[in-house]
């Protein structure tokens, strides 16, 4: 049985679709019963209601991540009841870094497998602290199953296989359309700057802290450094000590994010917080139908090794939002019918490196 939280949000609703599309009944679950029981009425659907449990890491009171050495966050007992039967959970619910910690750990205390589609690095790092929890449990924690990170986790995968001993990564990537309001709470209210891993760890850099032309399959593109979860995930998947993680941005937008550190502490102070949220909910839709249908993604990478020798490519696959359904729903059902070893995972070693390949079939 699959339980997806989160199903009333906008990509949490994408993902009920493809799954009604492909044939998969979902229990829909989240904390909203009267948004819930539109969505589970509409496709004649299972619904849950439990709200996640509170945690230390919110600074709005709600759940967050636990702190290294924390014990951690305990669920109550309506989570635990919602995850009744359930074998497989696909969190939609963000932000993450709010909202995964509680989740994981009702999935450890029930056994049912864990799949979320955060692009976060402290989140990715988190769900990579329970993998002896989950091993002993016999429990997948995979994190980041949309387009973050499942195509530039793959392309990295890809791309070590063709340069063994290569020392550097570096991934960029390049679309439109616009983004949902969970993306852009993530991105105004998560807080941190950027970040690289260097010699095996992840160091903190200022926003855009390098610019760059990236070689994109259409054209060159100025890209700037973002912390994309890859800074936690390729190094798991590829052991590769060094990477560097891109976005392609126009010049308006890459000076804003340089200019980002300005506005911290305004971010910073609770009731700022709760107005932009509020803003957020009123005015950001996502992107509409025609443009999830129409627009592309592109993706690059490329591997250097310490002689100086270099492997690159590129791949394009559909729009974000729509990209996120399609490989959400997919991963959720290789979990329900053959799942992998248990402990954390990135979609490269859940599924190998050649999954956004798959996929690639599943959206024509």
């Amino acid at each position: 049985m699959l339980l997806i939280y989160g199903a009333y949000g906008y990509t949490g609703t994408l993902i009920v679709e493809e799954c009604v599309r492909r044939g998969i009944r979902p229990i829909v679950a989240g904390r909203d019963p009267e948004a819930l029981r539109e969505i589970a009425t509409r496709y004649e659907l299972e619904m849950r209601v439990a709200a996640l449990c509170a945690g230390r890491g919110g600074s709005d009171g709600q759940p967050g991540l636990t702190p290294p050495g924390s014990p951690p966050p305990v669920p109550h007992d309506d989570l635990r009841a919602m995850l009744a039967g359930v074998k497989v959970v696909l969190h939609c619910a963000g932000p993450f870094f709010r909202t995964s910690a509680p989740m994981v750990q009702a999935c450890l205390e029930t056994g049912a497998h864990y799949l979320d589609i955060t692009g976060e690095i402290a989140v990715f790092e988190a769900c990579r602290q329970q993998h002896p929890a989950a091993r002993q449990r016999h429990v997948v924690i995979l994190p980041g199953v949309g387009f973050d990170v499942v195509p530039t986790d793959c392309l990295a995968a890809q791309l070590a296989a063709r340069l063994p001993g290569a020392s550097l990564l570096e991934l960029a990537f390049a679309g439109g359309g616009g983004f949902s309001r969970g993306t852009l709470k993530t991105m105004l209210l998560g807080g941190g700057g950027g970040a690289i891993r260097q010699d095996g760890r992840i160091v903190p850099v200022p926003r855009a802290w390098r610019t760059r032309e990236i070689p994109f399959r259409d054209r060159p593109r100025r890209a700037v450094t973002i912390p994309w979860g890859d800074v936690s995930t390729a190094h798991w998947s590829t052991k590769i000590p060094d990477i560097h993680t891109y976005i392609a941005l126009p010049a308006g937008a890459r000076a804003a994010m340089r200019a980002f550190p300005l506005l911290k502490p305004l971010l910073a102070a609770p009731a700022t917080r709760r107005l932009i949220e509020r803003q957020i909910d009123a005015r950001v839709h996502g992107p509409d139908k025609t443009t999830r249908e129409t627009a592309r993604m592109q993706v690059w990478g490329r591997v250097t090794h310490p002689d100086g020798r270099t492997v690159e490519d590129t791949l394009v696959t559909p729009e974000g939002y729509r990209f996120t359904a399609i490989a959400a729903v997919e991963s959720a059902r290789r979990m329900l019918t053959n799942p992998p070893e248990p402990g954390y995972h990135t979609p490269a070693t859940a599924f190998g490196a050649h999954f956004v390949d798959e996929l690639a079939a599943i959206a024509r």
